[in-house]
């Protein structure tokens, strides 16, 4: 067993074995799993964290903006999260949540990679989202380093550089105009974006910003001495760049949502389900928290919004079994 199973059991809780019986279980241990799992097993509530290992912030070397953990790597921050929610026998798995169904009662039976099965009254689902770059050359190796795409996350660190802006659809204008706060000498780079997708205000906020724009296909991301140093378009023109911005494609990690029928809506960054002010998705007993729940949540964001679930979790199985108790007595 690992460390966090072996407190599991030192607890009471089952982590071995055919199907495994818990009051909640978490798929997904970032930020906003991990959270969730602590107020549950804090609240003395039989939880289940399953992790696949697959943290999106993984390509990063520090985290910023996280009161009291700015500058902390996020191998780090997850290490901490996991003794901690173990100091409260919260079980922990290694494997993947590939398949979930909701039985006659309302409850879910959740299968992993591994075959294990494991049964829950509630389901968090704190997968979030995978991040799709550009097939450009050189760009993927230097993803999290100088390839970024957070101003808010990595902006103070690299600024007053050469900043390149890589646009994947016309609302890259938005984050070249942003990280513009962070350096002036900032150049759009058009890609395959054309130069009449851009409104008139658009070139009118770029000008007032400085941000150059440079029409034309990237085809390469230049390095040397194990850095970034520049931009390399189709007509063969290199352009010097310390640092170079995009927006990849967001794809949600969503199929157990949908397995579950949770009701999803269309956003331009992918989709997400519908959900409370808690996290409660369409489908009772059924939960998101972090990046599964929408795109822009940052560690400090997701971490809250698995605090606000875990919470809210605990309140319903709570009255649910008081009034259990009240129905068995009257009967």
């Amino acid at each position: 067993m690992t460390e966090t199973e072996n407190a599991a059991a030192a607890a009471g809780h089952e982590v071995t074995g055919g199907p495994d019986r818990h009051e909640v279980v978490v798929v997904g241990g970032g930020a906003a799993g991990l959270s969730a799992a602590l107020v549950l097993g804090r609240a003395r509530r039989r939880t289940l964290v399953v992790d696949a290992g697959e943290p999106r912030n993984a390509p990063a070397a520090h985290m910023q903006g996280f009161l009291t953990r700015d500058g902390m790597s996020p191998a780090e921050f997850l290490a901490v999260g996991r003794e901690e929610i173990a100091r409260y026998g919260v079980g922990l798995v290694r494997d993947r949540a590939v398949d979930a169904v909701r039985d006659a009662d309302g409850e879910f039976d959740v299968t992993l990679a591994s075959g294990r099965t494991v049964h829950a009254r509630h389901l968090v689902l704190a997968t979030g989202l995978r991040d799709e770059l550009p097939g450009i050359a050189g760009l993927a190796e230097r993803f999290g380093q100088d390839v970024l795409h957070c101003p808010y996350c990595h902006g103070w660190e690299v600024r007053d550089q050469a900043f390149g802006v890589l646009a994947t659809t016309p609302l890259s204008v938005h984050q070249a105009l942003m990280v513009s706060q962070w350096s002036k000498d900032v150049v759009l780079f058009l890609h395959q974006v054309g130069e009449d997708e851009l409104s008139d205000t658009d070139l009118r906020r770029l000008a007032a910003a400085g941000v150059k724009v440079v029409p034309g296909e990237v085809t390469e991301v230049v390095t040397g001495s194990g850095r970034l140093t520049g931009v390399r378009l189709a007509d063969g023109a290199t352009h010097p760049r310390d640092v170079l911005f995009v927006a990849p494609r967001a794809v949600p990690r969503n199929d157990l949502l949908l397995r579950l029928g949770a009701e999803l809506r269309e956003t331009p960054f992918g989709a997400y389900p519908v959900t409370d002010e808690r996290g409660l998705t369409t489908v009772p007993g059924l939960w998101a928290a972090g990046n599964a729940s929408g795109f822009a949540e940052q560690v400090i964001n997701s971490a809250s919004r698995g605090y606000r679930a875990g919470a809210a979790i605990n309140g319903e199985l709570l009255f649910a079994d008081l009034d259990a108790a009240i129905g068995a007595a009257q009967a």
